[in-house]
């Protein structure tokens, strides 16, 4: 039932006791407003005199007007009394309406103008947030980091927070991080730097980014191992350049002279070959870093997985070798701290810097600078290399237990490769069985292994490991986030789904 009172002709509805006062008469204000009753441009009574007409606290009033001269209904001042607002929102709402059913249809409209780069780039897959399982590839033991500790150096840092760090930092980073990753970086990687050539970058992805916007122009070509890694391959392509797949063998990157011709940059992954796991021998590296100074063409070293190396000390870095500064040295904190650590590092040579730096400073400014500060503490306390040790023991342990039960229960169905790095190893596939095949048939036993084929940047082939009678595909497999009960269910689920593809195979042989 609706009622309509003396003075301020307003109607009210009935009210509901369950909603405020001044929600009830701003709906009623509102209502009014929208169906005619109050004009635009028409003059509202003062708040006082409709707290006397209906019985209502001033401040009720006031609230329903503030509400309704927020959302555009009402406007005024004090002093100069409260009107209807001559437009209203509904009526701005009611025109774009109309406009969005004029539009012309997507046959009609002109095509938006993207750039080259836009047609280029394409998304690359981020981790996945759900429980690790076997074998999942890629990704460090997140159970074991040591996240209280890291706790305790943020808040550390918040406490004692300074000025100059709220105010960041020159583009290269915060300089005493990367002090402390040149001792690191000289000491346990045999690289050539100081602080100075060192530039804090925002994973591996954002170096690769760089090195491509400063050394590499539509058109050119670079090379990428064959199969190597993706993101690579998506970063250069975006960058318009035309990728050469090179092959790799037990040494590493084939150095073929036919091969690398014309080739402006070449990327590899000498201390630890993503994904077959081989490392690049002296003589490889040598004579690669050769045919760079000879052809005046760039080399981008990916440190990949150097810190977990199960036999004897990592493998001292291509960097160390270079005499001509031909090597772009990157590395990340991603696999060896964790994934949303989004902090790496880039080495380029002392005339190179500031084209690095200048990049940095178009893109990004800097990294994220408090969370430098606390890797920075991370390093200098020598919390980092404890770290790794631990780290390098429970990997160890776990990929001798993944080769232990592999060689009982795989026998015959894939051989694992007795990687000496890394997070992962490589299985390689009996009787001509897919790589897709087995890896889709291992996810409907909740096993996840990637194929091979997946990393390829040309029609896949490979010719490691050596003395193969016939070309074989192969499988990814991780196991440092792995739990040993877990590694032991993986292969016993893969066991069985590798056999189910091989009687399907001879099945289907036998048929014909």
């Amino acid at each position: 039932m609706t009622k309509r009172q003396a003075g301020f002709d307003l109607v009210l509805p009935e009210r509901d006791a369950k909603i405020p006062a001044y929600l009830w008469l701003y709906n009623s204000v509102r209502t009014e407003i929208l169906e005619g009753r109050l004009r635009p441009g028409a003059r509202l009574p003062a708040t006082r005199d409709l707290a006397m007409q209906y019985g209502f606290s001033r401040g009720t009033i006031v609230n329903a007007f503030e509400q309704l001269k927020s959302e555009g209904y009402v406007d005024g001042t004090i002093g100069s009394g409260t009107f209807v607002s001559k437009v209203l929102p509904d009526d701005l709402l009611k025109v774009r309406k109309e406009a969005a059913s004029k539009r012309p249809t997507r046959s009609s409209r002109r095509r938006r103008r993207l750039s080259d780069y836009a047609g280029r780039v394409s998304v690359l897959v981020g981790y996945e947030h759900r429980r690790f399982r076997a074998f999942r590839a890629n990704v460090p033991a997140m159970d074991l980091f040591p996240m209280e500790l890291w706790t305790q150096l943020s808040v550390r840092r918040l406490k004692t927070l300074s000025h100059d760090l709220l105010l960041g930092c020159e583009a290269q980073g915060y300089r005493p991080l990367r002090e402390a990753l040149a001792d690191y970086l000289n000491a346990s990687r045999g690289v050539n730097c100081t602080a100075d050539q060192i530039t804090i970058v925002a994973g591996m992805q954002e170096a690769l980014d760089l090195a491509a916007r400063v050394f590499i122009n539509p058109g050119d070509k670079v090379g990428i191992e064959n199969p190597g890694y993706v993101g690579a391959l998506a970063t250069f392509e975006a960058a318009g350049a035309k990728i050469t797949a090179l092959p790799v063998d037990k040494e590493g990157v084939c150095v073929d002279d036919s091969g690398l011709r014309g080739l402006r940059m070449i990327y590899v992954t000498p201390a630890h070959q993503f994904p077959l796991g081989m490392t690049m021998t002296l003589r490889r590296r040598l004579d690669l870093l050769q045919w760079a100074r000879r052809n005046g063409a760039m080399i981008f070293e990916d440190d990949y997985d150097s810190e977990y190396r199960y036999c004897g000390r990592p493998i001292p870095a291509l960097q160390g070798l270079d005499c001509a500064g031909e090597v772009i040295f990157a590395g990340s904190f991603s696999k060896v701290m964790f994934p949303a650590l989004r902090l790496g590092y880039l080495v380029v040579a002392p005339d190179l810097v500031d084209y690095i730096a200048a990049a940095k400073s178009t893109a990004t400014s800097h990294a994220a600078l408090l969370e430098q500060a606390v890797l920075c503490d991370f390093i200098a306390q020598g919390h980092f290399g404890r770290h790794i040790r631990r780290m390098r023991e429970v990997y160890s342990e776990r990929l001798q237990f993944l080769l232990s039960e592999s060689r009982h229960r795989l026998k015959g169905l894939l051989e694992i490769s007795e990687v000496e790095a890394g997070l992962q190893t490589v299985g390689w596939l009996y009787d001509g069985i897919s790589g897709i095949a087995a890896a889709k048939a291992a996810s409907s036993r909740n096993i996840e292994v990637v194929p091979l084929s997946k990393y390829s940047c040309a029609p896949y082939y490979c010719v490691w490991p050596a003395a193969r009678s016939r070309w074989r595909e192969g499988l990814q497999l991780g196991f440092a986030a792995i739990s040993e009960a877990e590694i032991r269910r993986g292969v016993q689920e893969l066991a069985i789904a590798l056999e189910h593809l091989r009687e399907k195979k001879a099945r289907r042989a036998s048929s014909h």
